[in-house]
C-alpha cells in the first residue's frame, strides 16, 4: 500500500550548542516529521543527549538515531537506551539500528571490540529488537527503522521493523535499487525510507563518505535530488510511485532548501 509522505532530518552537532538549538526549532517550524542524529562514538555526542533536548525544544517533533550500530553496544544496552527515549519523550522515539557502516571492523578493533563477521551481527540486531519489545511491555511499542542490504537483513527487516532503510552505495542503478524495493514490499507492508546524502552537487556531513563525488554518479542516483524543489517534488513523486518510497531523510545543510517540498508533500 502507498505511504505518506514523511521527512526527516540528520542534525549532526557540527557548531555551537546555541547554534544546533536553533537549528532543531527551525527545523520543527519546517514541518519535518523526524529530527536524526548519528550514532559516531567520539565524533559526535552520544545520541540520548541530543535526543532528549531536541524532544524538549520541539514537543510535536519526533526524534531518532540514524542509526545505531548494533556491534558497538551489547544488545540489552542499546534496547535499554532506546526504551529510554521512548518513555522520556513520550514515544516519540524512532528505533534505527543496523549492522555497521562500511568499515565498522576497523572501528571495533580500535576500541577494543570484537569485529564479528555479519550474520553475527544480523542476530545482535534481532536481540536488540526483542529486548526493547520486551522492555516496552504491552503499553508502549517503540517504532523500529532497519538499515538492511542482504536477503536475510530484509528478511528479518520485514518481519520485525516498522521502516526499512536500505544501506545503499551512491553509485548504484535505479533498476538495482528498485528491484530491492520491491523484494521487500512483497514481504510486508512496511514504510520504505530513503536516505538521500546529496542535493544538487552537495553532500550532507555525516551521510555519505566526505569523499563522495556527485559528479561521478549516474544522473538518476537515488542519493541525489535537485536543489530545485519543483524539481525535487517531481522526482520524489515519481520514486514512490516506482518504488514506494514514502519517507525520506536529508542533511540539516539541505533543510531550508527542501522545506517548499516538505510544506507540499508532507503527509499526503
Amino acid at each position: 500500500m502507498t505511504k505518506p509522505f514523511r521527512f526527516g532530518v540528520v542534525a549532526p552537532l557540527r557548531t555551537d550548542l546555541p547554534t544546533w538549538r536553533e537549528r532543531v526549532r527551525r527545523i520543527a517550524d519546517s514541518g519535518y516529521s523526524t529530527l536524526l542524529v548519528p550514532d559516531f562514538p567520539q565524533a559526535q555526542p552520544s545520541p540520548a543527549p541530543m535526543l532528549a533536548t531536541a524532544a524538549a525544544l520541539a514537543p510535536d517533533l519526533r526524534v531518532g538515531v540514524w542509526v545505531y550500530a548494533s556491534p558497538l553496544r551489547p544488545a540489552w544496552m542499546t534496547a535499554w537506551e532506546a526504551h529510554s527515549l521512548s518513555l522520556v519523550t513520550e514515544g516519540r522515539f524512532e528505533f534505527g539500528i543496523g549492522t555497521g557502516r562500511p568499515g565498522i571492523e576497523d572501528e571495533l578493533r580500535d576500541r577494543g571490540l570484537p569485529a564479528v563477521p555479519p550474520g553475527e551481527r544480523l542476530t545482535q540486531v534481532r536481540e536488540t529488537i526483542a529486548t526493547l519489545r520486551d522492555l516496552d511491555g504491552p503499553d508502549l511499542r517503540t517504532p523500529v527503522v532497519m538499515a538492511v542490504r542482504g536477503p536475510k537483513a530484509r528478511a528479518l527487516a520485514a518481519e520485525l521493523a516498522d521502516t526499512v532503510n536500505f544501506a545503499l552505495q551512491p553509485h548504484e542503478t535505479r533498476a538495482d535499487v528498485t528491484r530491492l524495493a520491491h523484494e521487500v514490499r512483497a514481504l510486508g507492508d512496511v514504510e520504505l525510507a530513503l536516505h538521500v546524502p546529496i542535493i544538487g552537487n552537495s553532500v550532507a556531513p555525516f551521510m555519505a563518505s566526505p569523499d563522495t563525488n556527485p559528479a561521478a554518479l549516474p544522473p538518476d542516483s537515488f542519493a541525489m535530488l535537485p536543489d530545485d524543489p519543483a524539481a525535487a517534488i517531481e522526482e520524489i513523486h515519481r520514486r514512490r510511485e516506482e518504488t514506494g518510497f514514502s519517507y525520506y531523510v536529508f542533511g540539516a545543510d539541505f533543510a531550508e532548501t527542501l522545506a517548499p517540498v516538505v510544506a507540499e508533500l508532507a503527509g499526503k
